[in-house]
C-alpha cells in the first residue's frame, strides 16, 4: 500500500506535560464515513496508543475505477511499536471496513463484540489473512485493559446489532466515545440503551464526550423500530402481488420486523444477495432471530405463488451491483418482477445517492410497478441521535466538553452550537489530523497537527488520493483518449503518415477534420527536429503532446490524454 504521508508528525508544541491525554482523528471528522480515531497517553517520549474503528467511506462518479476510500494510515503505522490495540465500537462499514487493508500494516491486537467479531472473521477469511489469535472477543458492556488505558463498553442502540460507547479511563481522567448511537425505546433486537451505566459515567465526572453529528440538524427525535414495523405491516397488508423490499443488509432488527410482516400476512420469505445472507447467518449464530421461520431459497421461491412471496433484497441504494438493481433490469437469475407487484425502499436516500437511486425509482414506475419509498411512506427510522436524543444523553453524561465528530463541517458547527445551548462550558471543534490535548488543561484544545491523507481502493491495490492513475483515469474519463504512432527510417525520415487512433474525442457526425489537422501539425513538428538524433526523442515527445493537445482543443473543446510512440524501422 503507498503510504502518501509518511513523514512524522512535526514535534509537539512546548507546554505538553507528563501523562497528556490524546485525542486525534485521522477520518470522520468534517465527513461522514471514513471513521478513524487515535487516542494517546502518557508523554512525548513514552506515549502509548489504540485506535477507536478503522472504517471506508464509498467512491462517487468523480473517480472512476474506485469502490472503497479509507484514512491514510501512516501516522499510526509509525507507531505501531507503542499501538496497544485497535477497538470496534460496532460492525457498520464506515466503522471497519478498511480493517483487512490497514491492519496488515498494524498486526495489533483486535477488540470487539460478538457480532461485530464474527463479520471481522469473515472479512479475514475473504481476504485470505490469517488473524491468528489477535481477534479478542469482549462481552456486552465488558471491560478491557490496554496499558493505562481501562476500556468500558457500554450498550447502545443504532441501526445495527451490538452498538457500542466506550468509557475510555485513564490515571489523568475519562472520555466518553459515543460511536454511532440513537435513543430506541423499543430496538426490537439487542438490548436497550444503558441508561443507567451512562448517568453513572457523567456522575464520576468525564474530560469529554466525543459524539455523533449525523442528525443534529434533525428536531425531534429518531424514532423507533417498532415503529417502522407496524407501519410496514399496514403497508404489506393492502399489497396483494408480490412485493420485494430492499433494505441495509446490516440493520438486523428491520430484518427481523420484515420476517414479521411476512408472516402476518401469510408470505413466504426469501433472502436476495450476499450480505443479506451472510448478515442473516451472523445474527443466527450469535444467537439473534431465534424462532424465524427459515427463509426459502431464491430457487425454490419461483415456484411460488406471487400472491404469497416476499422477497428481501440488497440494493437500496441503487447500486449497480445490488439485488435490486439486478431484478428491476431483468437480470437477476431467480427474481422475476412484473406489473402490479410492490418494490418497498425501507431506508434513508443516503446524500450523493439520489440520482441512481431516482433513476431506479422511475424505471420500475415505467414497468407500473409500484414504487415505496421514505418520500410517501413511513419505511424507515434513523440510527443516529435527532437532537431531543442528544438533548438527552447530554443531560445524563453533563459533559463539560464536547467534541463533534462523524459529520461533516456543517454538522460538527451546528453540534457545537448545540452544545453551546445546551449549556456545555467547553464544546471544540477539530478537523481530521488535530492533536487535542485532553488532558492537562482546564478544556481540551488543539495542540498540533497529525498528518493525514486518503487511501483509494483502486482494483486490488491501495493508492494514494495524488495517485498518478486516478489522475490519468479521470483525464481520460473527462477528455478521451489520444495516441499517435509515428513511424521513422534508418534515414531519419517519416516513413509513413502517423497513425493516429482515439477514443471518447467528439466528432461532428462522421466528420474527423481534427485528423488532417493533426497529421499536417506532426509533420510540421518533426522537421523543426533531427529525427536521426535519438537525444532528441524525450523532447520531440513532449513538444507532439502539447501541441497535438492543443490543436485537438482547438478544434472540439477537449484536451485528451495523449500517447506518443516513436517506432525506428
Amino acid at each position: 500500500m503507498s503510504n502518501t504521508n509518511s513523514g512524522c508528525v512535526s514535534a509537539m508544541k512546548p507546554g505538553m506535560k507528563k501523562e497528556d491525554f490524546i485525542f486525534c482523528p485521522l477520518g470522520g471528522s468534517g465527513e461522514i464515513g471514513m471513521n478513524m480515531n487515535l487516542f494517546a497517553y502518557g508523554n512525548q517520549e513514552n506515549r502509548k496508543w489504540i485506535i477507536v474503528d478503522i472504517g471506508v467511506t464509498f467512491a462517487d462518479d468523480t473517480i472512476p475505477g474506485v469502490d472503497l476510500i479509507y484514512p491514510d494510515p501512516g501516522f499510526i503505522v509509525d507507531k505501531k511499536k507503542d499501538l496497544l490495540g485497535l477497538v470496534l465500537t460496532h460492525a457498520h462499514e464506515d466503522h471497519i471496513g478498511a480493517i483487512a487493508h490497514i491492519w496488515p500494516k498494524l498486526l495489533c491486537n483486535i477488540y470487539a463484540t460478538p457480532f461485530t467479531a464474527l463479520l471481522i472473521k469473515e472479512k479475514f477469511k475473504e481476504k485470505k489473512i490469517d488473524l491468528g489469535n489477535k481477534l479478542k472477543i469482549v462481552e456486552l458492556n465488558g471491560k478491557v485493559s490496554l496499558g493505562p488505558f481501562k476500556i468500558e463498553f457500554v450498550t447502545l442502540t443504532h441501526s445495527i446489532l451490538e452498538p457500542n460507547g466506550l468509557s475510555i479511563t485513564t490515571d489523568s481522567g475519562t472520555v466518553l466515545h459515543t460511536g454511532d448511537w440513537k435513543i430506541d425505546p423499543n430496538p426490537l433486537i439487542g438490548d436497550k440503551i444503558n441508561e443507567k451505566r451512562l448517568k453513572k459515567i457523567g456522575e464520576d465526572g468525564i474530560l469529554a464526550m466525543i459524539c455523533d453529528s449525523t442528525n443534529v440538524f434533525s428536531p425531534g427525535r429518531a424514532g423507533s423500530e417498532s415503529d417502522v414495523r407496524e407501519s410496514l405491516l399496514k403497508i404489506m397488508e393492502n399489497r396483494t402481488k408480490r412485493i420485494i423490499v430492499t433494505s441495509f443488509a446490516s440493520n438486523v432488527a428491520r430484518m427481523e420486523s420484515i420476517f414479521y410482516c411476512a408472516e402476518k400476512t401469510g408470505r413466504h420469505i426469501s433472502l436476495v444477495g450476499r450480505s443479506m445472507h451472510r448478515i442473516y447467518k451472523a445474527a443466527r449464530q450469535c444467537g439473534y432471530l431465534n424462532g424465524l421461520k427459515n427463509p426459502l431459497d431464491t430457487r425454490d421461491a419461483k415456484k411460488i405463488d406471487r400472491r404469497k412471496i416476499l422477497y428481501l433484497c440488497t440494493g437500496s441504494q441503487g447500486e449497480p451491483n445490488g439485488a435490486m438493481k439486478r431484478i428491476a433490469n431483468y437480470i437477476h437469475p431467480d427474481v422475476f418482477i412484473e406489473s402490479g407487484d410492490t418494490v418497498i425502499f425501507s431506508s434513508k436516500i443516503i446524500p450523493g445517492n439520489e440520482k441512481k437511486l431516482y433513476k431506479l425509482h422511475n424505471q420500475l414506475v415505467k414497468n407500473d410497478i409500484d414504487v415505496v419509498s421514505e418520500e410517501n411512506e413511513f419505511v424507515h427510522v434513523s440510527g443516529h441521535p435527532n437532537r431531543d436524543d442528544l438533548k438527552d444523553m447530554y443531560k445524563w453524561v453533563k459533559p463539560k466538553s464536547v467534541i463533534p465528530v462523524h459529520g461533516e463541517h456543517r454538522h460538527m458547527l451546528e453540534h457545537i452550537n448545540f452544545a453551546k445551548e445546551m449549556q456545555v462550558p467547553f464544546p471544540v471543534k477539530v478537523e481530521n489530523g488535530d492533536i487535542i490535548q485532553l488532558y492537562p488543561g482546564e478544556k481540551p484544545k488543539v495542540v498540533d497537527k497529525a498528518p493525514v491523507g486518503k487511501m483509494l481502493l483502486d482494483g486490488k491495490i491501495s493508492v494514494g488520493e495524488d495517485s498518478q492513475s486516478i489522475k490519468e483515469r479521470v483525464n481520460i474519463s473527462f477528455n478521451g483518449f489520444l495516441e499517435i504512432t509515428i513511424l521513422i527510417n534508418r534515414a531519419g525520415s517519416l516513413a509513413k503518415k502517423p497513425i493516429i487512433s482515439y477514443k471518447g474525442i467528439p466528432t461532428n457526425g462522421e466528420s474527423t477534420d481534427f485528423v488532417f489537422d493533426l497529421e499536417d501539425k506532426i509533420r510540421s513538428i518533426c522537421k523543426t527536429f533531427s529525427l536521426k538524433n535519438s537525444k532528441q526523442e524525450q523532447n520531440l515527445i513532449e513538444t507532439l503532446k502539447i501541441d497535438c493537445r492543443k490543436t485537438i482543443k482547438e478544434k472540439t473543446g477537449k484536451r485528451p490524454y495523449t500517447n506518443i510512440n516513436l517506432v525506428r524501422i
